[in-house]
């Protein structure tokens, strides 16, 4: 189903007689063939194609009959003003030691682009703005549009849809204000499609050839052609494809036109201005409470571009519940800290205050008393209490729930955007030119019976070897970096604790800032630093391993480096989350027997209330540190390499700088730029579902960050980038794969933090087991939860240097028996019951989540049954459409006495058109 562009300027109907006539003169009798085909296979000819540049004894005006100063030069069209620029290639004519190099690569490119019929214009330096810049348009005339609209299989207009619209929501009344204006959401009618042939033009709702492709049909045309047009051999090897061009220096940019200034509309009546409309209604801060205008976003960029805004829209919208519920758990935390037992008797004076805790580091630190840490026990209640279980629980649910819906709005999208029959498998037909220049080698595909390119497998397992190589140095050095930081940790504590007890400046808030916290904190800040060094130097890396392992398909290259970058993000961004939540404070060992990193650092304690608090430091300082850092890169950075360029057009009146040059001095958005894009949404993902036992607001703050988010994507995008190349996808790819993969491993992850890092297990435990006071259950908690050690017992190398106050006992964190029983320091029952609790509720709760989550993906249906039902009706309808175009044809051919058309022939197509309808 399409929306097809309105029509603007009318034009003969291929249908009609002359219309039809004319097309079939100009595609002569190679109209089977591509554009480029033709091209090449001239062998020394002039031009094969069906149209040139030459405007010579056409009806089209020359450059000369036209007065450059009577037009706009932010026009999108020719100097004639009909022609529409399609694509702008630009180059500055240095005269370097490579100059006559790159003057031939260019005519012998310009002259294979004209013999594939493309038509071509050229701009002086002489009137570019700095007079160096030398611009080049392409213009796509009908019979090349036609020709590749059927090699790419392009669906377009056969019928007006005839379905009737959905019933009206009962909420849209309340929803109105969130909605946009009916012209922007829907901006053409709808239209049942089918892929182009050429040869069945009549079929198709043609009612004029200059707009019947919308723009951005037409780039992604041009930029098909462009990419596989060769310009020379050099060293023997046959060169082709802008890519290379642009990486030699022959070009300095190719891109298709914005249509208009963001910020007012174009001048011409023949322009749209769809780039004004998405500025106003969309790209804008202040419309950050208005649904997205998701089909003009693929009308105007590309599915692939569209169907990203479409997931990440319904991502946040998503995200709403899950804030509330979080909201709502934190606020339960907020109102219960005073009910809180365990905090209670830690700040307690007669109990917190009278138990002495051993020291936390060797010789320099003292024995301390446990109401210090009275402040961090209060706020630890704030994110480690019941509602941490529901809340662990309720996300491992909404992640099956956003998982599954994502289903199915991606599949009414692949409806109503025509790719329902577009599968990536036909994009494996398409090699990337890269793969096809630097392979020599060829050999049959067995899917299309022709030769082409193929890179043998001893080469292929040499470039593998050395990929996995470089991606497990990088892995390897991520973990030698985590292991650095844990040093850190080990070896400033002590120094924070007797910068702490001994600065008099700092005794005010010593209770809320702990040496343990001091820690956490500048030991997180130090790991962000050090993920976004490393992030900096991999992505280049990552890069270039991939170009090196030469991917067949645009899909295999993209799938290759989204796993390399997931791999390795997985890993810096995750890693010191997965050590405070699974490694610190497990592995401590206990007074006169403690373990030690390399054997010189003595391994890190938890805090006496649990060291989820410390997780939820790391947690939020990583997460919000790069929310915050990445909205600079994306909007700051940018505006501010445009800002340079954008003194042209304060500077210089419309008429001297033009829609091309404008455009040429915006940033690039990259094949890449989409990758980026998702890569960090889905590492947000991680931080939201990995981890969020621990920060129940973590959801909230990716609320936040998305509304933002979806406002300075589009803002960049429309303002501050060229126009990016349309590019055609059904999904959001490997990405899907990923989010699942993540979501099933949350499931653990919680559950392991609820079991392992937070204190609810040992409560429980203590509740309904050790409990004595049944008037206060949780009475008594603390002093069960430590450990008694025997001053005496300590050796020379852990005993402090200091103990002014004689203490003969100290406690520390854990179930072991006291120094006067049996079992000296041995781990008591009490520790046993705890561990079979911890492992026994990971059980449960994996089990109980996964049935629930397998559960609910298996009610909910992938594809919405309306949605079904009108991808039946559009195929019975093409068919049907299809069937009777045959038929007519055959009744022409019947009656102009055709002798093959037999009336055998004639009753075969009427008896297919019956079945089809039975069917």
């Amino acid at each position: 189903m399409r929306r097809p562009e309105s029509p603007l300027r009318s034009a003969p109907l291929p249908g009609s007689s002359s219309g039809k006539a004319a097309t079939m003169n100009r595609l002569g009798k190679k109209a089977n063939e591509t554009l480029i085909e033709m091209a090449l296979s001239a062998d020394g000819e002039e031009c094969n194609g069906p149209e040139t540049i030459s405007t010579a004894g056409s009806e089209i005006p020359s450059s000369s009959e036209i007065d450059k100063r009577h037009q706009s030069k932010d026009s999108i069209f020719f100097r004639d003003g009909v022609r529409r620029i399609d694509f702008v290639l630009s180059y500055v004519d240095d005269l370097n030691k490579e100059w006559e190099k790159k003057l031939e690569r260019r005519k012998e490119f310009e002259s294979n682009l004209q013999k594939a019929g493309l038509e071509l214009e050229t701009e002086d330096k002489k009137e570019s703005e700095d007079g160096k810049i030398f611009f080049v348009k392409i213009h796509a005339p009908w019979e090349v549009l036609i020709t590749y609209a059927e090699v790419l299989n392009i669906k377009v207009p056969i019928r007006e849809n005839d379905i009737p619209p959905m019933v009206e929501n009962p909420l849209d009344c309340v929803l109105f204000p969130l909605r946009l204006p009916e012209k922007v959401m829907h901006p053409e009618p709808d239209y049942f499609t089918a892929p182009f042939s050429k040869d069945k033009q009549e079929l198709y709702l043609i009612n004029d050839e200059s707009t019947f492709f919308s723009p951005s049909m037409r780039n992604r045309i041009v930029n098909y052609i462009l990419t596989r047009c060769p310009y020379g051999t050099e060293e023997g090897k046959k060169k082709f494809g802008i890519k290379r061009l642009l990486n030699n220096g022959t070009y300095t940019a190719a891109y298709p036109l914005h249509d208009c200034q963001y910020w007012k509309k174009a001048s011409d009546p023949n322009c749209d201005s769809e780039r004004y409309t998405l500025y106003m209604e969309w790209a804008r801060f202040l419309r950050f409470y208005k649904e997205q205008p998701l089909v003009l976003i693929r009308k105007y960029y590309g599915e692939k571009i569209g169907i990203y805004f479409a997931w990440l829209g319904f991502y946040t919208e998503m995200l709403f519940l899950a804030a509330v519920v979080g909201l709502i758990c934190f606020l339960y935390g907020l109102f219960t800290m005073d009910e809180n037992m365990s905090s209670k008797e830690i700040c307690d004076p007669t109990i917190g205050g009278e138990i002495i805790m051993c020291p936390l580091c060797d010789r320099d630190c003292e024995y301390w008393r446990l109401n210090t840490t009275c402040e961090s026990s209060q706020y630890s209640h704030l994110f480690d209490n019941v509602a941490t279980l529901f809340f662990a629980i309720f996300m491992g649910i909404w992640v099956t729930l956003f998982l599954e819906f994502w289903k199915r709005r991606q599949a009414r999208l692949k409806y109503e955007w025509d790719l329902v029959d577009f599968e990536e498998e036909q994009q494996q037909l398409q090699l990337r030119p890269e793969y096809e220049a630097k392979c020599t080698q060829k050999k049959k595909n067995p899917v299309t019976q022709e030769m082409e390119p193929y890179l043998p497998l001893t080469s292929q397992a040499v470039r593998f070897c050395i990929s996995g190589a470089t991606v497990l140095f990088w892995v390897s050095l991520i973990i030698a970096s985590m292991i650095a930081v844990i040093v850190y940790r080990l070896a400033v504590y002590a120094a924070f604790a007797s910068l702490m007890e001994n600065t008099q400046t700092l005794q005010p808030i010593s209770g809320l800032l702990t040496p343990q916290l001091a820690t956490s904190v500048t030991a997180s800040c130090l790991n962000f630093v050090i993920i976004m060094i490393l992030n900096f130097f991999y992505e280049r890396i990552a890069i270039w391993i991939t170009d090196m392992e030469i991917p067949r398909t645009h899909m295999e290259y993209e799938n290759r480096l989204t796993m390399k970058m997931f791999l390795f993000q997985f890993v810096n961004y995750y890693s010191s989350c997965f050590y405070v939540a699974f490694f610190k404070g497990k592995f401590v060992g206990y007074p006169g027997a403690y373990t030690y990193m390399f054997n010189r650092w003595r391994n890190e304690e938890c805090d006496p209330a649990g060291c989820l608090i410390e997780l939820t430091t790391q947690l939020t300082i990583v997460m919000a540190g790069k929310q915050i850092w990445g909205n600079i890169q994306e909007a700051i950075v940018p505006w501010i390499c445009n800002w340079w360029g954008r003194r042209k057009a304060r500077n210089n009146p419309e008429n001297l700088y033009s829609r091309w040059e404008q455009d040429h001095d915006l940033q690039t958005f990259g094949a890449l730029g989409l990758f980026y894009e998702y890569l960090e949404m889905v590492i947000q993902f991680g931080f939201i579902t990995l981890f969020v036992a621990s920060f129940p607001l973590a959801p909230l703050l990716a609320l936040m960050n998305n509304i933002l988010e979806i406002r300075v994507d589009s803002w960049k995008l429309t303002t501050q980038y060229r126009r990016p190349v349309a590019a055609k996808a059904h999904s959001i790819g490997v990405w899907q794969e990923i989010l699942n993969g993540m979501a099933i491993l949350s499931v653990v992850t919680n559950a392991f933090i609820v079991a392992f890092t937070s204190d609810m297990i040992p409560r429980l435990v203590y509740y309904y087991a050790y409990s004595e006071n049944e008037d206060s259950p949780m009475s008594g908690y603390i002093n069960n939860s430590l450990s008694v050690f025997l001053i005496s017992d300590f050796p020379e190398r852990n005993e402090p240097k200091e103990n002014p106050e004689n203490f003969v006992i100290c406690r520390y964190r854990d179930y072991r028996y006291p120094p006067d029983h049996e079992r000296k320091y041995l781990h008591t029952m009490q520790f046993w019951h705890i561990l079979a609790a911890k492992l026994a509720f990971i059980i449960i709760m994996e089990h109980v989540v996964f049935i629930v989550k397998f559960f609910v993906a298996w009610m909910i249906p992938d594809v919405p049954a309306d949605v079904k039902a009108k991808i039946k009706r559009e195929k019975y309808l093409t068919q049907k459409i299809l069937h009777e175009y045959e038929l007519e044809k055959l009744k022409e051919r019947l009656c102009q006495g055709d002798k093959r058309a037999t009336e055998k022939e004639f009753i075969a197509t009427e008896g297919r058109m019956e079945l089809s309808r039975a069917m």
